[in-house]
Formats: structure tokens, sequence, C-alpha cells
């Protein structure tokens, strides 16, 4: 196993430099104190005020302003093609769960490259966007939503599986990416989802914590 750059007991965010929406880096922050910032995060960090423990990534995105008033130690250089900045820091970095922030709302190839290493990753990792929050299914979750909350289910790949306290129950079905989706699905109250396969769910921002708790929970 790759040696980690930054561990943590508690939670660690992960900052990008797409973009970032008013009240993501506190509330992240208030979940996960711990930031670690993907290359060009380290610049949205900077206007945020805040110093990073780390700076990871292949450094194309980090200005020569940015990097000179950086603490010593603490910006790592990781030229490998094979990845994201995001997937360097998923790698690179142990913590219990981690909560992402500044990588939607700008490109949307990386975007969707982020999605694809969240799918990837075998710990908890919540990305907020600004009106969701994104995290990979684990094979059983329990979500003691609020009835009529929105809850899409996007399938990276093949999956199949079942549900209860869905409007439109997941039994039976198969999903794919170029097949069928599950976009726009409705909590009728506690949904329990068992999922074979890699699973995004997206509930509404607000079920933050709750998503949270149900992942740790499942573990």
């Amino acid at each position: 196993m790759t040696a980690a750059i930054v561990q943590s007991r508690d939670g660690i965010t992960l900052l990008g430099g797409g973009t970032l929406y008013e009240r993501d880096l506190d509330e992240a922050l208030g979940i996960a104190p711990c930031l670690v910032a993907a290359d060009g995060g380290a610049e949205a960090a900077r206007r945020a005020g805040v110093t990073p423990q780390a700076v990871i990534g292949d450094l194309d995105s980090l200005s020569p302003e940015t990097r000179a008033i950086l603490p010593p130690g603490i910006v790592h250089q990781v030229d490998e093609q094979d990845d994201t900045d995001f997937g360097k820091c998923l790698r690179l970095t142990r913590a219990p769960f981690h909560v992402a922030i500044g990588f939607t709302g700008a490109r949307m190839d990386h975007a969707l490259a982020v999605l694809s290493d969240v799918a990837r990753h075998p710990g908890p990792v919540l990305v907020l966007g600004e009106r969701e929050v994104i995290f990979r299914l684990p094979p059983r979750l329990e979500l003691d939503l609020a009835p009529g909350t929105r809850v899409s289910l996007f399938p990276m790949g093949p999956v199949s599986g079942s549900s209860t306290g869905l409007r439109w129950p997941i039994d039976r079905l198969g999903f794919a990416p170029a097949g069928r989706i599950g976009t726009s699905n409705e909590a009728l109250g506690r949904v329990h989802l068992r999922v074979v396969g890699p699973m995004l769910a997206l509930v509404p921002r607000d079920c933050l914590a709750l998503a949270l708790n149900a992942l740790r929970v499942a573990g």
C-alpha cells in the first residue's frame, strides 16, 4: 500500500479548483476538519484565507504566487497521469471518510472523472454540489429520509439491487450507464437499499449529515 501523505482520525475535506459555493468550506470543515487541496484547490484555499495541510497533484494549476506563500513541506508533486488529482488525493490520504468540495460546477469532464474516482474508492466519499450530495452506495444502506425526498440513482457499471421505501422500487431491474438509470426517484420515508455493482446516489444537499451517518453505520 502506498504511504499516506496525510492521515486523520476524523474526516478529510478535499478541495478542488472548481466552483466553490458560498457555504461549502464552512460546512465541509465542520464535518471533516482536515483540509487537503487537490492542485488548483490551493488557489481556492488562498482566496478563502485558509491553509491546507497538504497540496497534492501534478501542480499544473498551482500558481507560483500561491506556492510561494505555502508553508514548507506541504506541497507534494505527483506526476503520474494514470489518475486525476482528486484520485491522487484519495490514494495518498487516509481517513474514515472524505468530503469533496470544489469539484463540480466548472468543467464537466473533470466532474465526470471525479465521480468515476468516487465509484472506485472503497471508503465513503461525499461530493458536495450546489444542490445535492453524491456518494457511492455500499452493498446495504439505510437512509431515514423524509417522505418526498428526491433520491436519484446513477449506475457507474452494471448494477442490480432491491429497495424498500422508494416510490419506484428497483427490485429485479438491471441498471447500466448506457441503459436503465434511476434519476428522480422519491422516498416514501425510511429507505433500505441493497445493490450489487457501482451505484451512485444523489440526495438533496441538506441530507449531508444524514447520508454521512448512514454510510459510517454501513461500514
